[in-house]
This record gives C-alpha cells, sequence and structure tokens, in this order.
C-alpha cells in the first residue's frame, strides 16, 4: 500500500506552522466529511487520511517524530484500529526504561489521559493599550467537549469497557532484544478503554470544533512577546481528559512617535539651530495623557539625550514607570529670507571662533597637520 506523505495530504509546506496545519485540516475535512459526501467511499478515506495526518502533526513530538523517521516511526504496533494512530508509544518506552532514573514516572497502572493540546494565539495591540491595559475578547475555533456524551465518546446510554488486550492498563509489554519495554495498547490507543457504541456526535473522540468568544485581559506594561496564559482555553482532550492551555502572545504596534526600550521611552526631536543656541522648552504629549514640558538648556549640540523621570512605559506587574528620553537633534535652516541671511551674515562677521569652540579646535588640529 502506498504511503501518502502527510504534509502532502494537509497541503502543507512541511515548514509550516501550527496554526496554517490546522487550518489547512479543517477546510480538508469540511470538504471530505461523510456527511457533506453521503455514501461516497473516496470521499470517506480521504476524511480518514487527512485525520490521520493531522492527528501527528498538531502534536510537537509525533511530527518531530515523523519529520525524522516518516511513515516508519510509527509502525509495529503504533496504529488504531480503522482510525486515527496513537503513537505516544515512543515516550512510554522511555518512561518505562529511564522512569526511575528521570522521577519515576514509568510503571504500572493505567496511562493517564493524555492532556489536549496547548494553543497559541496572535494578538496586536498599540502601544497606548500596552501601557494602560485593556480588556478585550478573541473569537477562536477550539476542541471542546462533546456536550452529547459529556467527552466520553459513548452513546448515552451505554459505557466504555475496560480494554481485553491491555486489560484496562492502557500499556502492553514487548520483548526488544534485552529489554522489556511498555508502550500505549495499539488497540485503545492507550486509553484502557474501548467504545462499541460510540457517540454520533463526536464518532466516539470526545470532542467537536467549536467557536467560543473568551475574555482576555492585557495588563499595563506589556511588550512584545509578552504572553498571557489562558488555563484550560486549549483543545480539549480525547475522551474527558483535561484540556490544554491557550497562550496569547502579544505584539506592539509600530509608534509614530516614541521607540520603546523596556520600560524606556525614546523620542526624536529636531529643534531649529536658534533654539539650539538660546535655549528654550519643549512640550511632549505623553502616553499618559499629560504635557511633559522638556527644558532645552543654551547651547545643547545634536544627540544630546534629555530626561523625564517617570513618564515612561509602567512596570510589568509591578510599581512605577521607566523615564521618558528625547533626543536632540539640531535642524540647519534650508529656506532662509533676506532679512534672515543678512542677520546671519551679520552674526558671521562678528564671531571670535569662541562660540564653537569644538569647531575651532578641528580647524586648529588640520593647521598642525598641514605644519
Amino acid at each position: 500500500m502506498t504511503e501518502i506523505d502527510y504534509y502532502e495530504l494537509l497541503e502543507c509546506e512541511r515548514t509550516a506552522d501550527a496554526g496554517t496545519i490546522k487550518s489547512s485540516y479543517r477546510k480538508l475535512a469540511m470538504k471530505f466529511h461523510p456527511d457533506k459526501n453521503a455514501g461516497c467511499k473516496d470521499s470517506e478515506a480521504k476524511f480518514k487520511a487527512v485525520s490521520q495526518a493531522y492527528d501527528v502533526l498538531k502534536d510537537p513530538q509525533k511530527r518531530a517524530a515523523y519529520d525524522r523517521f516518516g511513515h516508519a516511526a510509527f509502525q509495529n504496533g503504533g496504529g488504531g484500529q480503522g482510525g486515527a494512530q496513537d503513537f505516544s508509544g515512543f515516550s512510554d518506552i522511555f518512561e518505562s526504561v529511564f522512569g526511575e532514573f528521570m522521577g519515576g514516572r514509568g510503571g504500572g497502572g493505567r496511562q493517564q489521559a493524555r492532556r489536549g493540546a496547548d494553543l497559541r494565539y496572535d494578538m496586536e495591540v498599540t502601544l497606548e493599550e500596552a501601557y494602560h491595559g485593556k480588556d478585550t475578547e478573541i473569537t477562536i475555533d477550539v476542541s471542546a467537549s462533546c456536550d452529547t456524551c459529556h467527552g466520553s465518546g459513548a452513546r448515552a446510554g451505554s459505557r466504555p469497557h475496560a480494554c481485553n488486550t491491555c486489560g484496562g492498563h492502557g500499556k502492553v509489554r514487548a520483548q526488544q532484544g534485552f529489554f522489556v519495554v511498555e508502550r500505549a495498547c495499539p488497540v485503545c490507543n492507550g486509553a484502557g478503554q474501548v467504545i462499541d457504541d460510540p457517540c454520533p456526535t463526536c464518532r466516539g473522540d470526545g470532542r467537536v470544533e467549536r467557536t467560543k468568544t473568551l475574555s482576555v485581559n492585557v495588563p499595563p506594561g506589556v511588550d512584545e512577546g509578552t504572553r498571557v496564559r489562558l488555563t484550560g482555553e486549549g483543545e480539549a482532550g480525547p475522551r474527558g481528559a483535561p484540556a490544554g492551555d491557550l497562550y496569547i502572545f502579544l505584539h506592539v504596534k509600530r509608534h509614530n512617535l516614541f521607540e520603546r526600550e523596556g520600560t524606556t521611552l525614546f523620542a526624536r526631536a529636531p529643534i531649529s539651530f536658534t533654539t539650539a543656541a538660546l535655549g528654550g522648552t519643549l512640550e511632549i504629549p505623553g502616553l499618559d495623557g499629560e504635557h511633559h514640558e522638556i527644558r532645552i538648556p543654551a547651547g545643547i549640540q545634536s544627540g544630546k539625550q534629555l530626561r523625564k523621570r517617570g513618564a515612561g512605559m509602567p512596570v510589568l506587574q509591578g510599581r512605577g514607570h521607566g523615564d521618558l528620553v528625547i533626543q536632540i537633534e539640531v535642524e540647519t535652516p534650508t529656506k532662509l529670507s533676506t532679512r534672515q541671511r543678512a542677520l546671519l551674515e551679520e552674526f558671521r562677521e562678528t564671531e571670535t571662533g569662541d562660540e564653537c569652540p569644538d569647531s575651532q579646535g578641528f580647524f586648529a588640529k588640520i593647521k598642525q597637520a598641514w605644519g
């Protein structure tokens, strides 16, 4: 039997991220779903194939094993009966052999139900929202516990029974050379239970796709890459297992005035050369809604930084604020009236060199270099 590449089945590149893979799976699952293609064996087979591919590629550990070994990574008892495969046997092998050396995770007893997958959501916020924080809502498509069977996977009035192959433990032992190793039971996929009469809504998985609206609190002071965790809002675990978490990654939009470095805000302020020479004041609108007055000392040079304490970003989950730093850029005029040019000519005639000591020193070095 020809084995089709899982990425090819899901119409994704091998470098595709989890979100792209999930989106492609949803589209294909909807296209080939048996309910939409009644009686079509080809569509039913394609639906099972893309479901099996997604079951592998949505799990980081399974995907890593597949990327390295291909289909061979899951042969020799890795598959279930007629549906998506469970490949947790690899982790079971390592746990059974090295478990007592790595914290005692291996051993007998029924295998714990696998927790649902964690999800990622990317959210963009403005710098003002990062300063003040905000409460908002997001809408996501996620696998949720089936309301019909309450996550059990069994039809109402029926119950799963213990797997005869593993005796309800979810694991089976096998001899491999000098080692006796444990892996997930190939019949019940490690659940320890078998469903004879599956729920018609979720088809025995205990999960259905659902759109959820969630409230999100963005605290003041968040920065690029800050994560907000919503516990239990990830994908539901199979057959009533605990749900994963939802991680919201925050991205701060570029601001037209300020740049940020930690809790410090930076702004570039071009000033006229007369203001640089005579001094003056500069008023900057802060993110806090206040107008901050910056005093410009006479004789200031380009590149000089002026600091306003406490006018920067708030400390995330802490107290206090950073600083606002204004970098001065002295702008040379490019358009002069006749009167302005005459005044500048008059000023130049009165120059002694002491007005600009750096320039005087520079030209003195040139003369010295020429001998």
